[in-house]
């Protein structure tokens, strides 16, 4: 049987998406959703593995796909050491420190995981892309200002990457010659400046820049530590204050963008101060990553699910298209990325890394 398909896995904290390509077409996919209480019956989430690989057998099985027609399988890299960007081999190493957790637990643990278990069922090699681990910091984006405290990369690796090379590919250049201020607007938003294919520096997501639907972002430290000694909260009721129920959540106790873009039609000018503020924050972010590229940007990009919404987009265009002309990718296409990731070591594009090699033990 010929071997001509990828199967991409991206493992989330209550599903498991898969996607079988050839090149770059996707052929079939599916999302597998986990109840609660069959999670439950986990204490950690690397122990999700044998029921998680079964669902997706079964799936490739009921769709008539043979393992032995793959040619290569891919999954979602978790937070393991940081390591520069890439398409990785799924090494020994790579497999001791997701199960291990050494970035953290994480459902994207179970990724490079289970799309070496398929591999080895279809003789062939399994990988990871630009997992959330991805540091290429200049050295001096890590100074934060007080000792004890680095300034670490955190980033929505995968989609940035992404969409740096797809705007490489439209304006048929190579990724290493240009410059984006690249938004990935979510959940949490990450503003990255990247310089010639490298993400050289980021807000932390969950720590620092824009507040987004659920995360505070930076905020005024004094302030932030008196709040942390006035015994109003404990640790991790704060913890769940900056990530989680913080941004659009503190405020308007929702953290869908429609549901807020309704109220304001309807005149809530309360909902649009902080729908505001939070685009406010957003610009300003990009205008600081656009000085860490000195200015020269080739392009803003913006991506991820608030990319959808014709408010933010358009009030951010108003604000920073003076820096650089803003292309907008709405949502997030992480199963394409992967696959995308694949092809370009396997057609000889980008040299495939080795874990061992790149990352400090």
């Amino acid at each position: 049987m010929e071997k001509e398909l990828i199967l991409a896995i991206n493992p989330g904290s209550t599903s498991t998406k898969i996607a079988v390509y050839k090149g770059e077409r996707e052929i079939k996919s599916t999302k597998i959703e986990h109840s609660k209480e069959e999670l439950q019956k986990y204490d950690r989430i690397i122990f999700e593995y044998d029921y998680r690989l079964d669902l997706i057998i079964k799936w490739l099985n009921k769709e008539g796909i043979d393992v032995c027609a793959l040619k290569a399988v891919v999954g979602r890299g978790g937070p393991l050491r940081p390591i520069p960007g890439g398409t990785y081999l799924v090494t020994q190493g790579v497999i001791e420190d997701l199960k291990n957790g050494i970035g953290a637990e994480h459902a994207s643990n179970l990724g490079g995981l289970l799309a070496k278990g398929i591999a080895d069922m279809a003789g062939v090699d399994a990988f990871i892309v630009d997992p959330i681990s991805v540091d290429e910091f200049e050295d001096v984006a890590r100074i934060s200002g007080l000792k004890d405290i680095e300034r670490k990369s955190q980033i929505h690796a995968l989609n940035v990457k992404a969409v740096s090379y797809r705007r490489a590919e439209e304006l048929h250049r190579n990724i290493k010659d240009l410059n984006f201020v690249v938004a990935h607007l979510g959940g949490g938003i990450s503003i990255v400046a990247v310089k010639g294919g490298l993400m050289i520096d980021v807000n932390n997501a969950s720590e620092m820049g824009p507040f987004s639907p659920e995360r505070t972002g930076e905020l005024p430290v004094g302030d932030l530590v008196r709040l942390c000694y006035s015994g109003k909260y404990t640790f991790d009721e704060m913890k769940r204050n900056v990530k989680g129920e913080g941004g659009l959540m503190s405020y308007l106790g929702t953290i869908d963008a429609k549901e807020i873009e309704n109220r304001i039609k309807n005149g809530d000018e309360y909902a649009k101060l902080i729908y505001d503020a939070m685009i406010y924050q957003i610009c300003k972010e990009i205008g600081r990553q656009a000085t860490v590229l000195k200015g020269q940007v080739n392009n803003i990009i913006l991506t991820g699910g608030l990319s959808h919404s014709d408010y933010i987009v358009r009030n951010i265009k108003s604000t920073v298209s003076f820096i650089a002309e803003v292309i907008v990718y709405p949502g997030e296409d992480e199963m394409g990325a992967l696959n995308r990731g694949v092809l370009r070591v396997l057609e000889g594009k980008e040299k495939l890394k080795i874990y061992e090699e790149e990352a400090s033990f």
